[in-house]
């Protein structure tokens, strides 16, 4: 039986979490791309480290707190892009196939949710940057119970809403760790695997790994 209901990872799912400072690369220097992989490692990483300390951290203040330590990682580019970073970030591209899959899900009278450390107001501003209004019957945000995925109540906000059990759900996100805290909580999950990376985590698999979300519509 296919599934009804479609929870989706917001950033590195939906929305590309590169495309800030790929906008404003020249500005920000040669080494551009080094500095954004850098702060998005540094901004999962401090949302992991405060969960284990219990010492909660909005995503929006981790988000900058990591751009800052991105810069000092990299001196030698312009850190006086901060602020136009961190607008960019609030106005993420999505991927190009996100509107259609999400579109057609949705017509075919599936129900769409985003689970995301994200803060709501983060959300909404990419969502709607994105086009995407509309599409969602929930955009839930860790923010509101005050701790990270993959801690089982992170996952739990998205079954509270929905009234089923955890196997109703099909969770999708790219990020693989994401996934094994979702499989481990009972999710159907996806793997969206866009860049082909190794796998991990065998204890704790996927239902299906993917090249994008346009292929949920063959699975």
């Amino acid at each position: 039986m296919q599934p009804s209901i479609f929870v989706f990872d917001a950033y590195g799912t939906l929305f590309d979490v590169h495309a800030a400072v790929r906008r404003h690369s020249e500005a920000v220097g040669p080494d551009w791309e080094k500095l954004s992989h850098h702060w998005r490692a540094k901004q999962l990483e401090y949302s992991w480290v405060r969960s284990l300390m219990g010492r909660y951290v909005d995503f929006w203040t981790l988000t900058e707190t990591a751009l800052d330590h991105a810069f000092q990682s990299y001196p030698a580019l312009d850190s006086s892009m901060k602020p136009t970073l961190l607008a960019a970030y609030r106005s993420l591209d999505c991927y190009p196939e996100v509107p259609e899959t999400l579109s057609r899900l949705r017509a075919a009278g599936c129900q769409l949710a985003i689970l995301s450390n994200g803060t709501r107001d983060m959300l909404d501003a990419a969502i709607a940057a994105a086009g995407l209004n509309g599409l969602f019957d929930a955009v839930l945000s860790v923010d509101d119970i005050r701790l990270y995925k993959t801690d089982e109540r992170a996952y739990e906000l998205a079954t509270t809403y929905f009234r089923v059990y955890p196997e109703a759900i099909s969770f999708q996100s790219s990020n693989r760790w994401d996934i094994a805290g979702a499989t481990a909580y009972g999710f159907r999950t996806v793997w969206i695997n866009r860049s082909g990376q190794a796998d991990e985590y065998h204890d704790l698999p996927a239902a299906a790994v993917l090249p994008d979300l346009k292929a949920l519509l063959r699975v």
